[in-house]
């Protein structure tokens, strides 16, 4: 659970640096939308996992123990703050916004990762649309 967490994280990290690499670049701005929304949406797989192991673990526990009340209380504040947790994760034929098809999108090692999300924007050609604005390719 921790590592398989971990890692998404430092994706989400080595993205959003792409990202902010893309600003600083003057970017085409739909093209930065999609990277932030591929990171959102690493985000709320990650938010889910946490959910889901909380839920196995700690609040079967608390169940368990016969503190049922004090448990749906909890969740219940919780989920104020974090509505996107109950959200059905997206089929994994289902064409996505996340899906970029991207090694980052995919790495499972720290390594991986890190380096793979970084260089999701880096080298990426820089072009000129019809309309003479700069967009990169990412």
């Amino acid at each position: 659970y921790q590592r398989q967490v971990i890692n998404r994280l430092k994706t989400a990290r080595g993205h959003l640096s792409g990202i902010i690499r893309m600003i600083e670049d003057d970017a085409w701005c739909p093209d930065i939308m999609k990277q932030l929304a591929a990171v959102q949406g690493t985000l709320e797989g990650t938010s889910r996992e946490v959910f889901r192991h909380h839920l196995e673990g700690h609040v079967a526990t608390a169940i368990r123990a016969g503190r049922s009340q004090e448990i749906v209380d909890e969740l219940m504040e919780t989920l104020k703050y974090d509505k996107r947790v109950l959200r059905p994760e997206p089929a994994d034929d289902a064409p996505s916004v996340h899906a970029t098809g991207r090694a980052a999108d995919h790495a499972h090692t720290d390594a991986d990762a890190d380096a793979a999300a970084s260089a999701a924007y880096q080298g990426a050609p820089a072009v000129r649309a019809q309309d003479g604005l700069k967009s990169h390719l990412v």
